[in-house]
């Protein structure tokens, strides 16, 4: 099911809407690989390198990160384009919740997969196990980050998001990476924790809206799903069984294929799990 009004254009159209690809931490604009390879003949794509990740520098301003600066890179394009359409994973989730709330004019439809609002946690469920949980994890990457431990502040993450283990199956030249990504990660943390989200702002969020989570994921991001049912009502919000907070990754078809219905492109039928394509 899709939330939005009508078709979009095809690829005769003159010009294609524009879709902005948000990638989690610690990845890269090239997790969208395949949505993006899938939905070029109906949008133009721009799946966008966060600070620090990819080509994208660190904030030029050499200060602490702000999720807003990584917000601006989306709504330079949004801008140029007059509006689009925003997807993003984990901290690109994240970001797109902030992008959306303040320019909501810009959003024309929105789809998270499991956004890392911490602020919304500390805000509404600090006492829970998933707060609690996830803000020990922030706690002991500033820690090692402090203490340029970057190998194990990255392990600790790694292992928290992807399951237990995850950081010692990943190759040698992706510890390394990830390891070196670990500093803009905290401030990543601290920023999502320090920026507000209040009631009204997302009530801002009044464009179609697909929030999704996985089954088999993390305490704080059910913790989150379940806050968001709660504070976005409008939303569409859908469980999808057996995956976990790196699913666009790690079960990269159903993922995609759900985002694509979502902004009404047909997926072909040997493409959609069979529970889904009644």
């Amino acid at each position: 099911m899709s939330l939005l009004p009508s078709a979009l254009p095809n690829a005769n159209a003159a010009r294609r809407p524009t879709l902005v690809l948000l990638h989690a931490s610690a990845s890269s604009a090239r997790q969208w690989d395949a949505l993006a390879e899938s939905l070029r003949a109906h949008f133009e794509v721009h799946a966008i390198d966060l600070h620090g990740h990819g080509r994208q520098p660190a904030p030029a301003h050499g200060g602490v990160l702000s999720v807003h600066d990584d917000a601006a890179l989306a709504r330079a394009v949004l801008e140029q384009a007059g509006g689009g359409h925003v997807i993003g994973h984990s901290y690109g989730a994240a970001v797109a919740v902030h992008l959306a709330a303040a320019v909501p004019q810009l959003v024309h439809s929105l789809a998270l997969y499991e956004p890392v609002l911490f602020r919304l946690l500390a805000d509404h469920a600090a006492g829970s196990f998933g707060a609690s949980e996830v803000f020990e994890l922030a706690t002991f990457v500033w820690q090692q980050v402090a203490k340029d431990r970057l190998s194990a502040a990255a392990e600790r993450f790694v292992d928290y998001w992807s399951g237990p283990q995850a950081w010692q199956r990943m190759p040698a030249d992706r510890q390394t990476s990830t390891a070196a990504r670990m500093p803009i990660i905290e401030q990543q943390f601290h920023s999502l924790v320090r920026e507000p989200l209040p009631a009204e702002a997302l009530a801002r969020l009044a464009m179609p809206l697909l929030c999704l989570h996985g089954t088999r994921t993390t305490s704080a991001a059910l913790q989150m799903a379940a806050l968001l049912r709660t504070l976005l009502p409008h939303g569409r919000h859908e469980a999808l069984e057996g995956l976990g907070h790196m699913g666009p990754m790690t079960h990269a078809l159903p993922v995609n294929d759900r985002l694509m219905r979502f902004l009404n492109v047909d997926v072909p039928c040997w493409r959609v799990p069979a529970k889904q394509a009644a």
